[in-house]
């Protein structure tokens, strides 16, 4: 079976990825993380679509207690180098998002930096992410995701926002055609793995609008949805959610 673009991306990529652009705001949204966990360092917290460790082992650093699970098995050994070097002890686990193993197993859960959502196909497949996330938390716990701006697509160009975000030798997007029907942006992504090999890949991202995430996760048995502007390194509430924002910040506590 032919691997999806995202399974292909990744595969071999986890020292240049470290590098991107989008990876650079570690340290501050951490800061924020600890904020949304009242700095209690008793709870178990998930990372989602962790890929090479970056929330994790900073907030690992800071005391907390941390699994990070993610599809590539590449970015996961990078993970892990990481850590070891760090002189950290983090359980990072290979695992499709849609099929978590866990059942409400931890208190708080992030999926940062499109991790895993909004990659999938379809938005079935997406929705799925959703869900097991969702079982994986306890009851009363909080989830904090970003996701891809559907109000920005409509407004802007996707290409020119991420020529000018993206700095020498990181991937370059070319040829974005965005789907107002399926919201999906579809572009040509060129990079350099970690061997030096120049691929040229095939991807589509899923874009949404505030509304749709606010009626999944009420679906889902969220009580409380708040979604914000998310800003590279320094995520906040004060920030509004505009048409001129990439990302979205989404943060849900699930009933009790």
């Amino acid at each position: 079976m032919r691997k999806q673009w995202y399974e292909e991306l990744f595969e071999n990529y986890g020292n240049k990825y470290d590098n991107e652009s989008f990876t650079q705001g570690t340290t501050g949204e951490c800061n924020f993380l600890e904020e949304e966990l009242n700095y209690d360092r008793s709870l178990k917290i998930l990372d989602v679509g962790c890929g090479t460790g970056r929330h994790s082992i900073e907030l690992s650093k800071r005391g907390y207690n941390v699994t990070g699970v993610d599809l590539s098995e590449s970015q996961l050994a990078r993970a892990r180098e990481k850590a070891t070097a760090c002189g950290l002890e983090i359980q990072f686990l290979q695992h499709d998002a849609r099929k978590l193993p866990f059942e409400r197993e931890f208190d708080f859960a992030i999926m940062l930096c499109e991790g895993g959502f909004p990659l999938m196909e379809t938005d079935e497949m997406n929705f799925e992410i959703l869900q097991s996330v969702t079982r994986s938390l306890k009851p009363g716990s909080k989830l904090i995701f970003t996701t891809l701006n559907g109000l920005f697509p409509v407004f802007n160009s996707v290409e020119q926002f991420c020529n000018d975000t993206t700095a020498e030798g990181n991937a370059t997007y070319h040829g974005n055609t965005f789907d107002i029907m399926t919201f999906r942006d579809h572009n040509i992504t060129e990079f350099e793995d970690d061997s030096g090999n120049i691929k040229k890949l095939e991807c589509n991202e899923r874009y949404y609008i505030p509304s749709e995430i606010t009626w999944l996760l009420k679906t889902l048995g969220y009580r409380k949805i708040d979604i914000f502007a998310a800003k590279l390194g320094a995520f906040s509430r004060n920030d509004r959610l505009t048409t001129k924002d990439f990302e979205m910040l989404v943060i849900a506590e699930k009933m009790k």
